[in-house]
């Protein structure tokens, strides 16, 4: 067998390419062997590379996870509606969220418990992670209904202002289903609405 001295050489990815090929591969090989049976070693095969390169950026199984965690979280952005109504607003932003990140959700609840019993942490706070730096799509559509006098401004407590994705986690996590659109209006229509509305 003879080298082709005409072939291009193959393209070495490096930078943030390197890091974006390395973090899809180990969300891939967690979705597909959960937390248990996910190893730098079946990453490093499954990308194409070396265990040094992924530990040079991860050291350790713990961090390869997260980071790939909050990187696949970070390519589901949600566009913010504007329908003209916090109603429809809101229920469309829920209707979008249940699209493009209830897989990812009942992925971190199922797959991950081995990784919250290793490090001392929760889902919560890995889904603060996975949040960070994000503008609160919840924080826009109030705003503007607050300037069409759809709500009062004093009954937007933190909590309140939670209600209508907390519902929508709890019914992921309760049924690892994405939430039907008739639960998703019941939501807002029956609890949301009447607690902000003036």
């Amino acid at each position: 067998m003879t080298l082709n001295e005409d072939a291009p050489a193959p393209r070495r990815r490096r930078g943030a390419a390197l890091e974006h090929s390395l973090l899809d591969a180990a969300w891939d090989e967690l979705v597909e062997a959960g937390y248990a049976g996910f190893t730098i070693e079946s990453v490093a095969e499954r990308a194409g590379t070396s265990r040094a390169v992924l530990y040079r950026r991860w050291p350790t199984k713990p961090e390869l996870v997260r980071a790939a965690v909050i990187h696949a979280g970070g390519k589901e952005r949600v566009a913010i509606p504007d329908t003209g109504s916090l109603r429809d607003d809101m229920i469309e932003l829920l209707r979008r969220a249940n699209r493009s990140r209830a897989r990812i959700g009942i992925m971190m609840a199922l797959q991950l418990s081995g990784y919250y019993a290793e490090t001392g942490t929760s889902l919560s706070e890995l889904r603060d992670e996975f949040l960070a730096g994000r503008a609160g799509a919840v924080d826009t559509l109030l705003a503007r209904a607050i300037e069409r006098a759809e709500v009062d401004p004093a009954k937007l407590s933190p909590r309140v202002v939670g209600v209508p994705f907390d519902l929508y986690r709890q019914e992921l996590l309760m049924t690892l289903a994405p939430v039907p659109d008739e639960v998703i209006e019941s939501i807002v229509d029956e609890v949301f609405m009447p607690l902000v509305r003036p």
